[in-house]
């Protein structure tokens, strides 16, 4: 058993990173964005209060975490870019209904791990679906813009890469892909609302390599490089007009724009 147990201590660290291996996370600082699966995640940490009864002292500390943890997971959504101009947190602001919305998809977080502590302290990890935060945010009416040629049928790709790398694009939930004169491309006028609310409008990568083998844009992807950022928030791209007309051109590259099969390589 001694020999095999260095063996086995690799084999599950190996396990460990590859359950990382092609998942994009955004530290947000109180939490985490995880733009692949979807989901944003945050602890919280809860004490037991100086006077509280032992019968009572872990239900009073997890109460504490939980509470800690909805301010952390509160925190890490207001930072969330919508799109080239607006944060989550802006969005809340100027309305009543959609805070309320965005609270209430918030409170129904969902606990992933408990780890009670020796001090009688919990520590508790929370998520909440990226889903279901861009389903209160997004436009209720998407697709049904115009392609900007007369499509024909046929094309030979199956998903679109766009290499953004160096020009430090941020994630966003509704980001666009744009000619140098401003003609969208690509964004909230191309997609399904079922798809961009199911798996986002883009998916993002570190690599070239990692957004080919993304089931995502499938087995044969358009790779374009971007030539520039637009926006406050740097979450759109600027691609060559020739670009765009390829991504265009063909009925069929319409059909994956509308299923969301787009991913963008970021730093």
């Amino acid at each position: 058993m001694r020999k095999w147990l260095p063996l086995l201590i690799i084999a599950l660290a190996v396990v460990a990173q590859t359950d990382t291996v092609g998942v994009f996370l955004q530290d947000m600082g109180t939490g985490v964005v995880d733009w692949t699966h979807m989901v944003i995640k945050a602890t919280g940490i809860g004490g037991v209060p100086p006077d509280a009864p032992p019968s009572a002292a872990r239900r009073l500390a997890m109460r504490a975490a939980e509470l800690d943890a909805l301010r952390n997971i509160l925190e890490t959504v207001k930072g969330v870019y919508i799109d080239a101009q607006t944060t989550v947190e802006n969005a809340m602001v100027t309305s009543d209904v959609i805070h309320a919305k965005v609270e209430g998809v918030i409170r129904g977080f969902k606990k992933t791990d408990v780890r009670y502590m020796s001090d009688g302290s919990v520590e508790i990890d929370v998520e909440v679906s990226l889903g279901d935060i861009a389903g209160v945010l997004l436009p209720p009416e998407m697709g049904g813009m115009n392609p900007i040629t007369s499509p024909v049928q046929g094309g030979m790709y199956t998903g679109l890469v766009i290499d953004a790398r160096g020009l430090g694009v941020q994630p966003a939930m509704a980001p666009k892909i744009l000619t140098p004169d401003g003609i969208e491309v690509y964004g909230t006028g191309y997609v399904s609302r079922e798809y961009a609310v199911d798996m986002g409008i883009v998916g993002y990568a570190r690599s070239i390599e990692q957004a080919r083998r993304d089931e995502r844009v499938g087995p044969n992807p358009l790779v374009v490089k971007a030539i520039k950022v637009e926006g406050p928030n740097k979450t759109d791209v600027v691609i060559s007009h020739e670009d765009a007309m390829k991504i265009h051109r063909y009925s069929e590259h319409l059909s994956f724009l509308e299923k969301c099969r787009v991913i963008f390589v970021i730093d």
